[in-house]
C-alpha cells in the first residue's frame, strides 16, 4: 500500500492516475527546490510527470533540469507517496502517484526552460516546514534527519 498524504479523496468524483517523479537534490545540508509561480506560488521537490513511453530515470533528468536548469546524477529510488490533488494546468482531478529520488547536482547548465519556474537552495530542516505539499515536506524531513 502506498502512503497517502494531503487531501482526502472526494467520494464520487473521478480522479485519473498520473505518475511523476521528484527529486531530493542535496548539497551539504541545502536543497534544491523549484518556485513555480502559475497559477500560484508553491515552493517544490523538482520534478513532475512521466510522459508516455518515457523511463522514470529519463523523465527525472529531464524534468528537473526544465524546472531549475541543473543536471543531475546517481539518481536512487528512496520511496513513494500518493495524493490526490486539482491540477488546474490541465483542469484534472489526479491521483497523484509520487516516485521520490534522491540524486546529485552535478551543475547549473542555465535558467529553468520552463516557464515560471525559479530554482532556490534552501536549508533542508527549514523546507521540511514550507514546501507546498505534505508528500514533500515529509521527504525534505528524512533527510534533514538522516543527512
Amino acid at each position: 500500500m502506498i502512503r497517502r498524504f494531503g487531501e482526502v479523496p472526494e467520494p464520487g468524483r473521478t480522479y485519473q492516475i498520473r505518475v511523476g517523479v521528484y527529486a531530493l537534490l542535496p548539497q551539504g545540508r541545502d536543497l534544491l527546490l523549484t518556485c513555480q509561480f502559475d497559477p500560484d506560488p508553491d515552493l517544490q521537490l523538482p520534478g513532475g510527470g512521466i510522459d508516455p513511453g518515457e523511463s522514470p530515470i529519463a523523465a527525472l533528468h529531464r524534468e528537473v533540469f526544465e524546472e531549475t536548469g541543473w543536471h543531475i546524477a546517481a539518481p536512487r529510488r528512496i520511496g513513494t507517496f500518493r495524493r490526490f490533488a486539482y491540477m488546474p494546468e490541465y483542469d484534472l482531478w489526479a491521483e497523484k502517484i509520487c516516485l521520490i529520488y534522491r540524486a546529485r547536482p552535478v551543475r547549473q547548465i542555465g535558467p529553468p526552460t520552463e516557464t515560471n519556474h525559479l530554482p532556490l537552495w534552501m536549508d533542508a530542516d527549514h523546507a521540511s516546514t514550507v514546501l507546498g505539499n505534505p508528500g514533500d515536506r515529509h521527504f525534505a524531513a528524512l533527510f534533514a534527519k538522516s543527512g
